[in-house]
């Protein structure tokens, strides 16, 4: 294997490097003629030629299987879809796909020197970061979030992690406060989408779906905010295509919510790029995994892929998403996010138009559901816009009150002073 540019070819070698010179992004390409599927129900072992690992580490997980795959029989009946397949992955440790990204991408960051580097989400991937990396006692992770996602960010309090929450900041501006911190501090800008070992890892549930589902996939569905997802997926097919496990790439729908659906409405448009009224500046809706409201740097790319495989993007409203959520619980006993019911709901609507195939065979990635267990850190260091760009939040030191006369006082720690402080007014 080798990590290559798309766009002009060039070898990145072993170093981690998300972009070329000429700007095209890097890729990892794999010599199919060397490459075998190995006998184990452990998919990071049974796919471990098509991983962007040269050496396999025990880090990975040992005990893993396939997540389950549901032939969704009643909610098919219903909808008039006999081929109708349903990928739970809230089986996974946190609860999200996102669990098979950390995995993959801490190891492929490891193994290319990176031991210290800085990301942003709005929830399941720092969440699988932050709790996959105590496996790697000897990397950091520093986590920004925007303030309205820092409930969603859920991992147990150890020295690996520094958390940043961003105050009225969209998730956007928290990828660029990501970027400035690293360059600033001598770490590594893990970069999302680009990051290459994010969608390999996210490949996988495809990869799987290929082997448990008896008939040859004709439609992959997801719900998208950058679609990295559906992109190592796209990748996955084309891979085993080239290895003959399968005989057709499957076609593509991305579905988004209607209030923050900016490919959608650039795709059915049909604009090449994002234009600023496709952007969603604040975007706020029930499927919050997946509110991303200036994807600009990626839409190219998935715009490529999708009608490459003859495929389609559905925006969905909150009513569709809920019902699909209800139908999804009711009759097939799974119990999806909001967000990944999104994409089960854009599924619903194109059957509804009358606009779809339904007797053919139709695979849906429920990519999550509701975490619960770990609360939402408490050690966050909050930052504040300032004219320069962020600046951590100072608090007013207060006068210090010793332990008796502390009554009902709201007592909080002001971070970076010694000791505790009265914080607010006496009840």
């Amino acid at each position: 294997m080798q990590q290559v540019c798309i766009k002009c070819r060039k070898s990145a070698g072993d170093k981690f490097q998300t972009f070329c010179e000429c700007g095209g992004f890097t890729e990892m390409e794999y010599d199919l003629t060397k490459v075998k599927l190995h006998d184990s129900p452990n998919p990071y072992v049974r796919f471990a030629d098509l991983l962007p690992v040269k050496n396999l580490p025990a880090r990975l997980p040992r005990d893993s299987r396939y997540t389950p795959v549901v032939h969704a029989k009643k909610l098919g009946n219903l909808l008039g879809m006999p081929l109708l397949y349903l990928k739970d992955e809230t089986v996974l440790p946190t609860r999200s796909t996102k669990d098979r990204m950390a995995f993959v991408s801490l190891a492929y960051l490891w193994e290319h020197g990176v031991r210290s580097f800085c990301i942003s989400s709005t929830g399941n991937s720092s969440t699988a970061y932050t709790n996959a990396i105590r496996l790697y006692p000897d990397m950091r992770v520093f986590v920004f979030t925007a303030e309205s996602f820092i409930g969603r960010v859920q991992h147990a309090e150890h020295d690996q992690v520094r958390h940043f929450g961003l105050r009225n900041a969209s998730f956007v501006e928290a990828s660029e406060a990501a970027a400035a911190y690293a360059k600033a501090h001598g770490h590594t800008s893990e970069t999302g989408f680009f990051n290459l070992g994010r969608r390999e890892g996210l490949k996988i549930a495809f990869l799987e779906a290929a082997e448990q589902i008896p008939q040859p996939i004709d439609w992959y569905v997801q719900a998208v905010s950058s679609a990295m997802g559906v992109y190592g997926t796209y990748k996955g097919a084309k891979e085993l295509l080239g290895l003959r496990r399968i005989d057709r790439l499957p076609k593509l729908i991305g579905v988004q919510q209607e209030n923050c659906s900016p490919m959608v409405r650039a795709y059915h448009e049909g604009s090449e790029t994002i234009q600023p009224h496709h952007i969603v500046p604040h975007p706020r809706g029930i499927a919050d995994a997946i509110l991303r409201g200036n994807p600009t740097k990626v839409y190219p790319y998935i715009r490529q892929i999708v009608i490459e495989s003859g495929g389609t993007f559905v925006a969905v409203s909150e009513d569709d998403i809920r019902e699909a959520r209800r139908m999804v619980e009711e009759l097939e006993g799974l119990s999806p996010c909001f967000s990944a019911s999104t994409a089960m709901a854009g599924l619903i609507k194109q059957v509804r138009n009358k606009s779809f195939p339904v007797k053919e065979t139709v695979f849906v990635n429920l990519t999550g559901g509701e975490r619960t267990g770990e609360p939402a850190p408490k050690k966050i260091t909050w930052m504040q816009r300032g004219q320069n760009g962020w600046r951590e939040e100072k608090l007013p030191r207060p006068r210090p009150i010793s332990a008796n006369r502390m009554g009902a006082a709201c007592i909080a720690r002001n971070q970076g002073l010694d000791g505790w402080y009265a914080y607010g007014q006496k009840q």
